[in-house]
């Protein structure tokens, strides 16, 4: 599942205000952290980073909305490209004058780090990743983008340049009212370990890829 299931469903009601931001130096270049909460004074964990001033601006900022993947993203697993994705991103961002990436927590496309590892062990049997979210009872993807819109209109960004090669969060954000100027593909290296993984993106999620290439 995406954010939003049809097209005549309003913009999510969900607001967000900024909670705290803090200069965050990495072999990429220095961002700005930036945690939020909301309106209830609920704090999230989800963050973004900034570099530069990117409020207001009439020209697209370059975005990247990424899920976390403690197993890519940490632990170095080369069998997705999360890992990838996340530090080719990164060094883009750090290589412009404005940029964000939304750090979204939703691990294993929204079944968290336990039912991941069991949704792994199936894969190792041989199911794809789809079908073995849904062997144990999930949908295929529970994440949704509302937060990640929120925190958009939080740091006042309207007008976007989206790094993704994924349909559903470039259709969440036009959805919820904001503009994306243009896709930029963001691919990772394929390796025998991913393979089987990124053709299923394909094939089965509409992502855009070219495995073979």
């Amino acid at each position: 599942m995406t954010s939003h299931s049809g097209d005549d469903e309003p913009p999510s009601g969900l607001v967000l205000r900024e909670l705290s931001r803090a200069i965050l130096p990495t072999r990429h270049g220095e961002f700005t952290i930036v945690a939020f909460q909301d309106e209830q004074g609920r704090k999230l964990d989800d963050v973004a980073l900034l570099r530069g001033n990117v409020a207001r601006r009439s020209e697209p900022i370059a975005v990247r909305m990424h899920s976390e993947c403690l197993t890519g993203d940490v632990l170095g697993s080369i069998r997705c490209d999360c890992g990838d994705q996340l530090h080719e991103a990164l060094q883009r961002l750090g290589n412009l004058e404005r940029g964000v990436l939304l750090y979204l927590r939703q691990e294993g496309r929204g079944i968290g780090i336990a039912n991941k590892i069991a949704a792994y062990a199936l894969q190792d049997a041989g199911l794809d990743t789809v079908d073995a979210n849904l062997h144990l009872g999930f949908d295929d993807d529970l994440r949704r983008y509302d937060v990640a819109v929120a925190m958009l209109r939080c740091l006042e960004i309207r007008l976007v340049e989206l790094h993704t090669n994924n349909p559903s969060k470039l259709e969440a954000l036009r959805r919820e009212g904001i503009a994306v100027a243009r896709r930029v593909p963001l691919l990772a290296v394929v390796r025998d370990e991913n393979r089987f993984y990124l053709a299923t993106k394909r094939t089965r999620s509409g992502h855009w890829l070219d495995v073979d290439d």
